[in-house]
């Protein structure tokens, strides 16, 4: 069975599309398995060129006469044109003949592909299931869906998606990158519910559709039809649950003729007004808590040939009409913010680099090759500025001068895609102490370079390809020990698949340089990507160094389609891998392998519909002397109910290993083994009311652990709204939290410092929680808050005894003293430490470290496209946050003082419309 690897930045267990499809078989669309042996549905008629099976074909029919897209199916044309009527069951009752007919003809002009589909169901208008949702969003009811492969070439698909109320879902994939649902084409669609079941109607103009320069086309096509009521999906070109399919397994769509090849060029211009009514310092010379501002732009796209696409921007409005989640980070380690910025959305996949998967892994990390958020970030000089002043007037964010890209793929088979921006520089106006005013560069001039191209042999079972990257900076003086002045990436990666897509191996090699002050690079060498400077380290920092180079690799050999499935895998970054400019890199230095062995039962009995099962095991380690850092075996079980219910469960256990990042640049040290257990459950998705509950148990032999609770209950009242709220708690116990280091010229076995650890009692609650109101396909209302609570409390401050050790002493009770120091109000601000008792070590403070952070963030966004292609927002978003330095959980104090913190709102409208020829 073929795998995606389900990625989880900060999080700790990956698993696999294998998995997902076990717990959502009606869901499935690009990844379905295919081999022989196969039913092949009889239609038009079938094929075996271009395949090793036979696969159906579908005839498309000149238009004769006019066609109004309203779902009605009463015109002529219609009539003439040949359906395809056969389809076959992938659930519940896979292989057998659809239990309802489905009839679907097509017709084509000089401009458009017109699709009819008529959903027939014998319980007539009252068994069909709909729900009115915004484009994109989750159906949640019957749908049917076409999928085109344009260049033929068994690697891409273009999907068009609707359910009976006419909301719409469209993704694009181009070569082995799928799917992106960022993409959004310009086309119709007209359902009708009757009598009889239910229709579609589409126009799709071909100026959406990417294909070859023939002539006489030929396409890959898919079509698939979901029946809620029954969670039955059928396909018209049908494979196996166990099998290994997708576009190498698509039916023919023959009789398309295209007189002259399409050029399009769509010109999008926008304005938007924006007002901020914020909190401020008082005396705040810029910013009073007000300000308004307006700005237009536009995007272009253009064919540059029918096969690749220039996407530009001018004066581009990045904002986010989406807020981040709240988060309390407690590591090292940088946060990960999934991108939500149209531009950089539409044609991700192109830019994917290194295809990773993994049936079952924890703490793994494919090859980092693009993290597009970097263009366009927050100023990281915001230090610089405050050092000449008290008040400065920091930009949100860099302007992004211009940005452009092309994206496509050849007629001799190459995917191609490159992008370039350029962040402009951004200055801060800052007040000095006696009033005078100066300007203060806070993020230098920037430009980004990424560029990818891949080749498929094979019919799409040889993929080979390259990656590349640039950052260019002009830096002053200020900025040069904070950043590199450029960074380099080159990158090669392999797929291949043989014997009927049943084996696979997968490849990415990829290799790193950044340039710069030598103060910058000794930075980067001691960053927590690496801690050269750790003392137990035979690396050395080299504070001369001006350059740093290192390489990444991963590899894996699988067996994908079948009952049984197993995988082995490697997977390494070198300690001088840093690719940070432009990627999202949250360590080096590590050599990671993991092997699993999977059964897949897709045969219903009475205790399950689908069972999938996982048992691997996992080994990590440095370069250092490769120290083993990581070693886990684990078991996992997922399926479906035969209530169509969907379950979950993991085991994974760890034996006492060496962290070397631990102590943050101090000597690895032994931390105590543990586990962690996890179980899901999910109620029947077809119901009003929805609900699922995901628990994880984690310890460890020190009586450390976490309990993490995470639940989500969606009610839909009507077949236009839906509400959702998705709590989710955790209670931890950490028995060695980092707290600081603290210079100690006595601590010679570490490297002249102590290294002060700490229990921490830490809690966590969240609500997510999610009105959505559809009026029309086109006009939506949605609302989001995310109340936000979380507290630590820090006691038993200690240290270990000895580097690499595993014994630690508490401060006050095994070694030392410590007393708290505490304000007028009794409060305690910090501790006095005397680490040994005797005066031979100098005293040192540790500031409170206890924290209640509070946070309430949400946004309510109208979208109305007023005509297509052509879309009006009105948006407001607010934010207010409160904190206190105490570890203390009080649900009921909390949301008291956060409702009393003043909130920060922004007001926006954009309009943006549609221009084409």
């Amino acid at each position: 069975m073929r795998t995606s690897t389900l990625k989880t930045r900060g999080g700790r267990v990956i698993v696999a599309a294998a998995v997902c499809a076990v717990l959502f078989p009606a869901q499935l669309t690009a990844q379905n398995a295919s081999g022989p042996g196969a039913a092949v549905p009889a239609g038009v008629g079938t094929t075996s060129v271009g395949h090793t099976v036979p696969v159906p074909i579908a005839h498309a029919q000149r238009r004769a006469s006019p066609i109004v897209i309203d779902g009605k199916l009463d015109e002529a044309a219609w009539q003439s044109a040949v359906p395809i009527t056969e389809f076959t069951q992938v659930d519940p009752d896979e292989g057998k003949p659809a239990s309802q007919q489905t009839d679907v003809r097509f017709i084509f002009d000089d401009d458009a592909l017109y699709v009819g589909a008529r959903m027939h169901d014998t319980e007539g208008a009252k068994g069909v299931r709909t729900q009115l949702v915004r484009r994109d969003a989750d159906f949640d009811s019957d749908w049917f869906q076409l999928v085109i492969d344009g260049y033929h070439d068994h690697l891409g698909r273009a999907f068009f998606t609707v359910n009976p109320s006419g909301s719409k879902q469209d993704q694009i994939g181009v070569s082995t990158s799928c799917c992106d649902s960022g993409w959004d084409p310009i086309w119709q669609v007209g359902t009708q519910i009757d009598s009889d079941g239910w229709t579609a109607e589409l126009r799709i103009p071909l100026s959406q559709l990417r294909f070859s320069r023939d002539s006489v086309q030929t396409w890959g096509l898919q079509v698939r039809r979901f029946i809620q009521r029954r969670q039955e999906q059928d396909q018209w070109s049908f494979w196996k649950k166990n099998e290994f399919g997708g576009p190498s397994r698509f039916g023919h769509l023959d009789g398309v003729k295209i007189a002259a090849q399409p050029r399009h060029l769509e010109v999008l211009p926008y304005t938007v007004a924006r007002a901020k009514v914020v909190q401020h310092e008082p005396g705040d010379p810029f910013n009073d808590g007000h300000t308004q501002n307006g700005r237009v732009g536009a995007d272009v796209k253009y064919l540059l040939t029918p096969n690749l696409t220039l996407d530009a921007t001018i004066n581009p409005d990045f904002g986010q009409v989406e807020v981040d989640p709240a988060q309390v980070n407690l590591s090292a380690f940088e946060t990960f913010f999934e991108e939500k910025r149209p531009f950089f959305i539409e044609g991700a996949g192109v830019f994917n680099f290194g295809s990773t998967r993994c049936n079952f892994c924890s703490n793994f990390q494919g090859i980092e090759s693009f993290y597009s958020r970097r263009i366009g970030r927050a100023p990281v000089g915001a230090s610089l500025a405050y050092s000449q002043g008290p008040y400065a007037d920091i930009p949100e964010n860099s302007t992004i001068l211009g940005a452009a890209k092309i994206t496509g793929r050849t007629h001799n088979g190459y995917t191609v895609g490159l992008l370039n921006a350029t962040t402009r520089r951004e200055d801060a106006r800052v007040q000095r102490d006696d009033g005078s005013r100066t300007d203060v560069t806070v993020e230098p001039l920037t430009n980004f370079l990424v560029g990818r191209v891949k080749r498929d042999f094979r019919s799409g079972n040889l993929v080979t390809g390259l990656f590349g990257s640039s950052v260019v900076r002009n830096l002053n003086s200020d900025f040069k020990p904070m950043l590199n002045a450029h960074s380099e990436m080159l990158g090669y990666d392999i797929e291949s698949y043989w014997k009927e897509r049943t084996y696979s191996l997968l490849g990415s090699f990829i290799f790193s340089n950044i340039a710069g002050d030598r103060r910058d690079i000794t930075a980067r060498q001691r960053s927590s990507a690496r801690y050269f400077q750790r003392p137990d380290d035979r690396r050395s920092v080299d504070t001369m160094a001006t350059s740093m180079q290192g390489g990444g690799a991963y590899l894996r050999f699988a067996k994908e389609a079948g009952d049984w499935n197993w995988e082995v895998m490697g997977n390494t970054r070198t300690p001088g891998y840093e690719v940070n400019d432009i990627a999202f890199q949250s360590r080096a230095d590590y050599i990671w392998f993991n092997g699993n062995l999977s059964r897949f039962y897709s045969k219903p009995t009475r205790w399950y519909r689908t069972l999938f099962l996982d048992v691997g095991a996992q080994y990590q380690r440095n370069y250092q002397g490769l120290e083993v850092v990581g070693r886990q075996v684990h078991l996992g079980a997922f399926g479906n109910t035969p209530s169509f219910g969907n379950f979950g469960m993991f085991v994974i256990l760890r034996p006492s290993l060496l962290d070397d990042r631990l102590l943050r640049g101090g000597p690895a040290q032994i931390i105590p083994g543990g586990g962690t257990w996890n179980g899901q459950y999910s109620t029947d998705s077809r119901r009003k009311v929805v609900a699922s509950i995901q628990g994880t148990h984690s310890w460890n032999v020190d009586r450390g652990f976490g309990e993490n609770v995470i639940a989500s209950v969606r009610v839909k009242p009507a077949a236009f709204i839906s509400v959702s709220a998705g709590p989710s708690y955790s209670l931890t116990r950490a028995v060695r939290q980092y707290v600081q280091a603290v210079a100690d010229p006595t601590a010679v076995a570490f490297g002249g410092n102590r290294y002060v650890l700490s229990g921490i009692r830490q809690s966590t609650l969240g609500i997510d929680t999610r009105l959505n109101v559809t009026f029309t396909p086109n006009m939506t209302f949605e609302l989001y808050a995310q109340p936000f609570f979380a507290t630590g409390a820090y006691y038993g401050f200690k240290e270990y005894t000895a580097p690499r050790g595993r014994d630690v002493v508490v401060y006050g009770r095994d070694v030392g003293t410590i007393a708290p120091v505490k304000n007028a109000t009794g409060q305690v601000t910090s501790y006095t430490v005397d680490p040994d008792g005797t005066g031979a070590a100098a005293p040192f403070t540790i500031s409170n470290p206890d924290f209640n952070v509070r946070s309430l963030r949400g946004n309510a966004v109208f979208r109305w496209e007023y005509r297509p292609g052509s879309t009006l927002y009105v948006v407001w978003t607010q934010e207010r946050n409160s904190s206190e330095a105490t570890g203390e959980f009080s649900l009921g104090h909390d949301e008291s003082q956060l409702m009393k913190a003043k909130p920060d709102n922004i007001f926006l409208i954009k309009m943006n419309w549609w221009l084409s020829r």
